[in-house]
């Protein structure tokens, strides 16, 4: 089965369903995969081998016996290493939860193996989550597979990497700022953050039974849009033990014809290199070639600057949970030293964390009027395509702290937090978006987009995806991991 390397998750479903393929032998490879080929990136940190092994006969086993073996039936697949898996270690990074063992599987990971995934281990993150690389000190870093000098992103780099390499077949991420996104952008793969609240993040905390949190999504990841789609009919629904099901509008069936879809190629205050706007006037070229009406630079709903401030302030608010009690007090002092009139990030980061429980409140206020404001752009756009981050991914930088990293954007210095703007766009507002592969840098590193649609409107962003995959581009293969 080598040339199960970059076979779908359907595909693989497929042919275990059919017999042509066991699951057993579809779990060896790829075990054998992450044995050879993991060493250069450094994704698969938590392995569990022989019980994968044991699971996939299982399956092998019940499809003999005529019994029905799930939408993933076999297919191998790794989960982000925040998640709970029952057994292993749920660290968020942090070398003193090494010995955690979780006592059931999160929301997410259950639906997954009642589908019939088989799950191999668990995949890098960066400490607490928090950063658009993914490297720790228990775990170590996780290497771009394009470049091993760059990032492969974060807070689900070794997601994104794993699967770029051929290591898994699906992945489950998270995302409250970009953390399922960028990685895709990264690594050259697909992803979708789920409009907020449909994909249950229970087993996602380091804190047993803490509630959902504000912006935060659980979502596939993968190598085609169609497995976002059989991904995202699993793990959509409600919460554990809770009585309501949830139906998503289908996809307009003529993709992307009669379709308004506006293209955003970059922004004044927030630039984004001639790669990324190259890459969204070619998606904006194909789909106007596929009888959309696009336009180009559309009016968003609200000022660059401003939204950007509000996302940050609603995103430390979200965070703040996270701040050690012994130390907001130096916060607030650091906090209430900065000039009112300071706009930068570090400032802005400063007074989110800080931030009085009114303040949130306000805060909250001005996301809700936000929402309106993008109920009625979408009256009038049934999508919105945006960069993902102003370039491609950056090289390694794990000493210096995020509010000092730049990034070169055409031979132009930009600190690296002007990509919370292009992340907020559907954070802010709670709306769904789904990243694709979108061409590559004049270094040959991939570039993403993200597809941005209202409310619920997830299957028709993954349709768009889709049928940009098959018209213009989709996944490609790392050069290093084409065997």
């Amino acid at each position: 089965m080598s040339a199960a390397r970059y076979r779908s998750a359907n595909e693989l479903a497929t042919l275990v369903a059919s017999g042509a393929v066991s699951a057993l032998e579809l779990a060896d490879e790829h075990i054998a995969r992450i044995e050879r080929d993991d060493p250069r990136v450094n994704a698969v940190v938590v392995r569990r081998f022989e019980a994968a092994r044991d699971e996939a006969r299982a399956i092998d086993a019940a499809r003999l016996r005529g019994e029905h073996v799930g939408p993933l039936a076999g297919v191998p697949i790794t989960v982000k290493e925040c998640f709970d898996l029952q057994g292993t270690a749920s660290t968020f990074g942090h070398p003193d939860r090494a010995s955690h063992r979780a006592q059931r599987d999160a929301a997410t990971v259950a639906r997954l193996r009642r589908a019939g995934a088989v799950i191999l281990g668990k995949t890098n993150v960066p400490k607490d989550l928090a950063d658009w690389q993914s490297f720790n000190a228990l775990y170590g870093t996780t290497l771009n597979p394009w470049d091993a000098t760059r990032s492969a992103g974060g807070s689900s780099g070794g997601s994104a990497a794993a699967l770029a390499t051929g290591m898994s077949a699906l992945e489950i991420g998270s995302d409250i700022g970009g953390s399922i996104r960028v990685p895709a952008h990264f690594c050259g793969v697909y992803g979708h953050k789920p409009t907020f609240g449909i994909v249950s993040t229970e087993g996602h905390s380091m804190v047993d039974e803490a509630p959902p949190a504000d912006l935060n999504v659980a979502g596939p990841l993968a190598r085609t849009s169609a497995d976002l789609a059989l991904a995202l009919g699993i793990l959509a629904g409600g919460e554990p033990g809770s009585p309501w099901q949830l139906t998503l509008p289908a996809a307009p069936a003529d993709v992307p014809r009669g379709l308004r879809i506006g293209v955003i190629t970059g922004d004044a205050t927030f630039a984004v290199d001639q790669a990324t706007r190259a890459a969204a006037l070619g998606a904006a070229e194909a789909l106007r070639a596929g009888g959309a009406t696009v336009t180009v630079d559309p009016a968003l709903p609200m000022a660059s600057q401003e939204y950007y401030e509000l996302y940050i302030a609603v995103l430390r608010g979200s965070t703040s949970a996270r701040v050690n009690l012994n130390d907001l007090a130096t916060l607030q002092a650091h906090a209430a030293a900065t000039d009112p009139a300071d706009r930068g990030y570090d400032a802005l980061r400063l007074r989110g964390l800080t931030q009085s429980h009114r303040q949130w409140h306000e805060r909250d206020l001005e996301r809700t009027r936000l929402r309106a404001r993008w109920a009625e752009f979408f009256r009038h756009h049934d999508a919105l395509i945006a960069p993902i981050t102003p370039t491609c991914a950056f090289p390694h930088t794990h000493s210096t702290p995020k509010h000092e990293q730049r990034l070169d954007i055409d031979g132009a210095m930009r600190q690296i937090s002007d990509s919370y703007f292009w992340i907020g766009l559907p954070s802010l507002p709670l709306l769904p978006s789904t990243a694709i592969p979108a061409g590559k840098s004049a270094s040959g590193m991939p570039i993403g987009l993200q597809i941005i649609g209202p409310d619920f409107s997830d299957l028709r962003g993954i349709a768009i995806a889709g049928w940009l995959e098959g018209a213009w581009r989709g996944f490609e293969s790392p050069p290093a991991f084409g065997d």
